[in-house]
């Protein structure tokens, strides 16, 4: 076999293995570094794309994914840019302009697909947060030679990455799907000057790149960097991987080539910046650097020195790895408004939240406090490119610091209840499932199953797995149930039909009709119709179809529309529409979806219905201004959430409809009721003076610098459309007029109030935290407000009638009993009702202490009661055993009056029924210390209980039941000789 095919089997294992510095190596790097600092690396990727080749620079998103649900984390450069991708961005967008852009985008895999977070300080290169450098070219605006030409020049002219440490590999062809080798590339490569030795060609698995299961793919090809410049046979490790996107996997698993082509491009900052500067690892690289000295002077620990594995001892090198890298994450994340939580990404959050705690605490043996100390070198790293660290610094600490406390506290309780259950195990027995959930993330204290096996495994027990996993699948089954159902999928266009209708030239679908309407004399509201042109016609599975028939669920696709399509949190609007002419057939039409600048609206067709026809369209006007109100109250909402709370308080979301409203704020603590019902006073106070409200859209960059202006993380159309409270859209933007702080100012797409008078009333009624530094509000308005406030007013008074009632006190114990249980009953309706949250918190803290003081006066009267009882049965009974039956309306003084008797008769075994209406019985019973051992009260009362046709359940000293029965003294019987026969 020829040496060169040998050596190219090699090297395509050195590529397949991409291998991850995992240890210190004594190969040479580039004889002659790259000088640089991490942050001029990362600006000479940016001012190389931007100033060489006219790429426009476009900042980094937020990790916390914007609008897809696929994602837990952004976890690529090319996320943010999906909607260009599949054909559905607005064609009105900033986006929708972009042909040649570049950025570095925080990305983090964790949890999902993409999950590094177990690998993390096992080597010395894997990463939760990382940098990618990228660059895209959309629409054809270039593609695979000036991609390849580019990323050649600016590794070797720009950087001075020796020519001969790079390698090459490129798409080789897959003959399952009948897909050609990718040979532009290969040559594009050869003409670069790179040898055909150093080009190799791989399958789909290396060099196909697909964005999921369906949507754009293609062929890509990588730069790798050889770590051993020579010596030995080659160690490649991947650089920069060149995307081209000519395909679209469709749902059969079929390849069709997409409409427009597109290059994405992704190179790792901190590899790029290990391979410059000569480390051996990521992590030796001045972007870890100031960490990792950070945590040896806040710990006291040896010094980091780069060792995995069994060399590394203690793991103390591991625990500095996790460390550094778990808390760039933390505090990128918590800047995007993504904390620790119980679901989702929040609580892929604080798994990573709680590794480090672990590793800094248990192997580095770091203070208390001590993770978020080193939020502020994060920020001295990170921060200037990515200000939103500097603006969050203090909050990311205190979160942090906060969430470090709550989890040590917890592992503390957490080994106390391990510690108090063993000793109640035999050595064969399993640890229980139920105790270990109880302790896991999804029972109360939150650690982590796999700390709770370890913890055992330390203690020699093993844990109940079986009952575990069923345990788990319990959970999955409760949430389902409990989740928000989940909107039915409405009829989307694809990219192949988005693709079509630009093809042919077709505008996007002109919806400015949506807001013509108008507010009458009279106080309502007139909707204009619209009259459009059926443009093109589709069936559920997204066939563009010339027509429908009867009965047929299909997508209509107009030139123009009055309906509103979901977007923005606003609801959809439904109605109908007729046939130009012929009024008396009605097409009912139940939402509406935008889809690349095109609305289709579908509907179920009564009859036939046909591209060419003319329309006349009709919202549902009831719901149309149950959205209208919803939203400009949402507006009011922000706003004055802004005034309760700080103006730096931030939205994190939104939905609403005619029902209600849902509003997620970003908070540093739950709100208190003096804070929410200020927030409605406000609303209110501007919805009693019917403040006009002023909408226009206006070009986007002149909103750019406008204080107090609320805009969310969307995209926005260009121009952009404002929504102004009380102040002339103008005026508001103003940016010395300072308006926009005074009063609700927002970019928003969405339709609204002409007046906030309409608006009635609002009344949050619902508020929980999703995430910790995250509030929920529920809020209702109009007519649904004001009966929420009579509710609450009801109940208030309900609330002091029954304060009155205690206040007089109990004549005896079944008049205490019945005061309790109203109470117990009242805070039941108020957890429930639908009222202001506000005051149900106030009424919540006002029956807790009212229950509390009529549980202690029903005590108090039962230990009067049971002391008569007492005195009663010992004037009666002497000897070793009291049997008999105590007039008692209540289990509770039942048991009082057994436990005084013994007391009072230590020598003594007790056992009373209280006959009940109906026949039923109640028990008690108490055995005497020095019975046998095997005269048990459980025992005995399962023995008298049962014979009544009923149940017990108590201990070796105490116990109670209940049954039924007409012949109590047969009863009473059994108790005597079960007892006697034991004694």
């Amino acid at each position: 076999m020829p040496a060169s095919v040998v050596a190219a089997g090699r090297l395509r294992q050195a590529i397949g293995r991409s291998p991850s510095w995992r240890g210190p190596n004594p190969l040479r790097f580039s004889s002659e570094p790259y000088p640089a600092q991490a942050a001029a690396v990362r600006d000479a990727f940016l001012s190389f794309f931007r100033d060489r080749h006219r790429h426009r620079l476009v900042p980094s998103a937020s990790v916390r994914p914007r609008g897809d649900p696929t994602l837990l984390f952004v976890n690529a450069g090319m996320n943010q840019f999906k909607p260009i991708f599949l054909g559905t961005v607005d064609p009105r967008s900033e986006m929708a302009g972009f042909r040649r852009v570049a950025n570095s985008q925080k990305c983090v895999r964790a949890g999902g697909r993409h999950n590094d977070l177990e690998d993390v300080g096992r080597d010395l290169s894997h990463h939760t947060f990382f940098e990618m450098l990228g660059n895209w070219a959309f629409g054809g605006e270039y593609f695979k030679e000036e991609a390849c030409s580019m990323a050649w020049e600016l590794l070797t002219q720009v950087y001075g990455i020796p020519k001969d440490r790079l390698w090459i590999s490129y798409f080789g062809g897959d003959p399952n799907t009948r897909l050609n080798p990718d040979l532009e590339s290969r040559d594009i490569w050869l003409s670069l000057g790179v040898p055909a030795s150093h080009v190799l060609s791989f399958g789909p698995q290396e060099n196909f790149w697909e964005m999921g299961d369906t949507g754009p793919c293609g062929p890509c090809t990588e730069i790798h960097y050889d770590l051993a410049d020579g010596v030995g046979a080659p160690q490649l490790v991947e650089l920069w991987n060149l995307v081209f996107m000519q395909h679209n996997r469709e749902a059969d698993g079929s390849l069709q080539p997409l409409p427009q082509r597109h290059v994405d491009t992704g190179m790792g900052l901190e590899r790029l910046v290990a391979v410059l500067q000569g480390r051996h690892s990521t992590y030796d690289t001045d972007l870890f650097s100031p960490l990792l000295n950070a945590i040896q002077q806040g710990c006291g620990a040896p010094p980091y020195l780069g060792r995995v594995g069994a060399a590394d001892e203690g793991r103390i090198d591991m625990a500095y790895r996790v460390v550094a890298d778990h808390i760039r994450t933390l505090s990128v994340c918590i800047a995007d408004g993504v904390s620790p939580g119980t679901s989702g990404a929040p609580l892929v959050l604080r798994r990573i939240l709680r590794r480090a705690v672990r590793f800094s605490t248990e192997v580095l043996r770091a203070p208390l406090g001590f993770l978020g100390s080193l939020v502020p070198v994060v920020v001295e790293t990170l921060g200037d490119t990515y200000p939103e660290l500097q603006k969050n610094s203090a909050q990311i600490a205190n979160l942090v610091s906060e969430d470090e406390a709550a989890f040590l506290a917890s592992l503390q309780r957490g080994r106390r209840i391990i510690d108090r259950t063993l000793r109640r195990l035999g050595p064969s027995d399993l640890f229980p499932a139920e105790v270990a959930w109880s302790l896991s993330m999804s029972g109360d204290l939150g650690l982590p199953l796999d700390l709770i096996e370890l913890m055992l495994e330390e203690k020699g027990m093993r844990l109940d797995s079986a009952g575990l996993a069923r345990l788990a699948q319990e959970e999955a089954q409760h949430r389902a149930r409990q989740a928000e159902p989940v909107q039915e999928q409405g009829l989307q266009l694809g990219i192949h039909a988005l693709g079509e209708l630009q093809h042919r030239g077709v505008p996007p679908t002109d919806d400015s009709p949506k807001y013509n309407y108008c507010l009458l004399p009279s106080g309502g509201y007139e909707f204009s119709t619209c009259e459009a042109q059926v443009l093109q016609l589709y069936t559920e599975d997204g066939t563009a179809v010339a027509s429908v028939g009867e009965g047929q669920r299909c997508g209509l696709l107009l030139d123009k529309t009055n309906f509103y399509a979901e977007q923005g949190g606003q609801a959809s609007d439904r109605g109908y529409l007729v046939r130009v002419g012929q009024q008396d057939v009605l097409f009912p039409v139940a939402r509406a979806q935008v889809c690349g600048g095109f609305i289709l609206h579908e509907m179920v067709a009564p009859e036939c219905l046909k591209v060419g026809d003319q329309v006349q369209l009709h919202v549902d006007k009831a719901w149309r201004l149950g959205c209208m109100e919803k939203h400009t109250a949402t507006h009011l909402l922000n706003w004055a959430l802004r005034q309760a709370l700080g103006p730096g308080t931030e939205q994190r979301g939104s939905h609403l409809n005619p029902e209600r409203l849902r509003f997620d704020v970003a908070t540093q603590a739950p709100l208190t009721p003096e804070q929410l019902r200020a927030v409605e006073n406000t609303v209110q106070k501007a919805v009693g003076q019917d403040e006009a409200v002023y909408m226009e859209e206006v070009a986007l960059a002149h909103t750019a610098h406008v204080p107090g202006l609320r805009s969310l993380d969307e995209v926005y159309p260009d121009p952009v459309r404002v929504v102004s409270v009380g102040v002339p859209v103008a005026h508001a933007l103003d940016p010395a007029s300072q308006a926009a702080l005074q009063t609700s100012v927002e970019l928003c797409c969405g339709t609204h109030l002409l007046h906030t008078g309409s608006i009635g009333d609002l009344v949050i009624i619902g508020e929980r935290q999703l995430t910790k530094g995250t509030t929920r509000l529920l809020a209702i308005t109009g007519e649904q407000a004001q009966q929420a406030r009579e509710v609450g007013q009801s109940l208030a008074q309900e609330v002091e009638a029954a304060a009155e009632r205690l206040s007089r006190g109990s004549r005896d114990v079944v008049e205490a009993q019945r005061l309790s249980k109203d109470m117990g009953r009242l805070t039941d309706a108020i957890d429930t009702a639908v009222m202001p949250q506000w005051q149900r918190r106030e009424l919540q803290a006002t029956l807790k202490v009212l229950q509390r003081r009529a549980n202690t006066a029903v005590r108090k009267l039962e230990m009067g009661q049971a002391a008569q009882k007492t005195q009663e049965l010992l004037q009666r009974h002497s000897g070793p055993l009291i049997v008999d039956t105590v007039s008692t309306e209540s289990l509770s003084v039942l048991v009082k009056v057994v436990r005084q008797l013994c007391e009072q008769a230590p020598s003594t075994s007790v056992l009373l029924l209280s006959p009940q209406p109906l026949g039923h019985v109640l028990c008690a019973c108490q055995v005497a210390q020095s019975a046998t051992p095997a005269f048990t009260a459980e025992a005995w009362a399962l023995a008298v209980c049962s014979h009544m046709g009923g149940k017990a359940w108590g201990s070796r000293m105490v116990a109670q039941g209940t049954g039924s029965t007409a012949d109590l003294e047969a009863a009473l019987s059994t108790a005597r000789a079960y007892a006697l026969n034991q004694l």
